[in-house]
């Protein structure tokens, strides 16, 4: 995302344009199908085309469409972050192959969201709904500040017991994890 470039709503794909809708409750029900066991692959992307997109396209070319859409559009690509520490020094990173662990969960987590979103910029996001565009509602999201629901229950998610914390305070985080826990899905 560039602040000079204009918010995406057409683009160029094989020397046709098309329009798109990515607003970002539209893309939250692509994410839905994209999710749905019963659908195969290209029913999948027939789908969450015509969500996005409004036209009938089926076959190969609509898993091909599909791609260069999720990958252009709609996939956050968040740049690697070097955290240091109050001396400048970096801090040792999970290594590339360690799984990363996920601690939100736009379903799930929605409530959260809203709270956060209302909390943090007055938004509502439901009146939002058909306006605000994918990239800014995941702009705002990840630039949630810390004194927000979501970044509070993030930080529980995401805590690791230290050396030298009191046990009650141990024991009281524990609780609060298995609060806040995401569910597995399958």
């Amino acid at each position: 995302m560039r602040l000079n470039d204009a918010l995406v709503t057409s683009f160029i794909y094989m020397d046709k344009e098309y329009e798109i809708d990515l607003a970002f409750d539209n893309v939250l029900d692509v994410f839905d199908v994209t999710e749905d066991k019963a659908l195969r692959d290209y029913e999948k992307a027939e789908i969450c085309l015509s969500l996005l997109i409004n036209e009938d396209i089926k076959g190969l070319f609509a898993i091909e469409l599909w791609n260069y859409v999720y990958e252009n559009f709609i996939e956050f690509k968040g740049k690697q972050v070097i955290e240091v520490d109050l001396n400048g020094n970096p801090m040792p990173r999970q290594e590339d192959d360690e799984e990363q662990q996920n601690y939100s969960d736009l379903s799930q987590d929605a409530g959260y969201i809203y709270a956060s979103f209302k909390q943090a910029y007055n938004i509502d996001l439901f009146e939002e709904q058909g306006k605000m565009h994918w990239h800014t509602f995941k702009s705002l999201l990840h630039g949630l500040p810390s004194d927000t629901i979501m970044q509070r229950v993030i930080g529980i998610r995401a805590w690791k017991p230290q050396k030298g914390e009191p046990a009650e305070y141990k024991k009281e985080m524990e609780k609060l994890q298995r609060f806040y826990a995401l569910e597995e899905v399958e």
